[in-house]
């Protein structure tokens, strides 16, 4: 079977395909670091719509999700874009995690598994 990448970089690509499934790597906010967790949210989000269309898929097809989050604080303001953007009757499975991020100026981190 082949692999097929998308963003290579030195350390990880941004998703790739396997076996029908494309799995991405956690998304931060690289453009809005340090700004509020709602702005955050939506930039990763839009990141993920991008990678999904790139790599042929879409948010009807989400398998699974992780979101880590720098403070459970956060979670409620997450949510509503959350749910403002993911599918109703396509929701994935998914986790949400308090964990410290890379960079202090990161609040929120998103990884999706989606069918192609």
């Amino acid at each position: 079977m082949s692999i097929q990448r998308f963003e290579i970089g030195p350390r990880s690509s941004q998703a790739v395909i396997h076996a029908g499934v494309v799995h991405f790597c956690g998304q931060v906010a690289r453009e809005s670091e340090g700004q509020n967790i709602t702005i955050q949210t939506r930039e990763i989000l839009g990141r993920i719509d991008n990678l999904l269309l790139v790599s042929g898929s879409n948010k009807s097809k989400l398998i699974s999700t992780t979101i880590w989050l720098s403070d459970f604080r956060y979670f409620d303001e997450m949510n509503l874009v959350w749910e403002s953007w993911v599918l109703a009757g396509h929701t994935p499975a998914r986790a949400v995690v308090e964990s410290r991020l890379v960079r202090p100026g990161f609040f929120v981190e998103i990884m999706v598994t989606a069918a192609v």
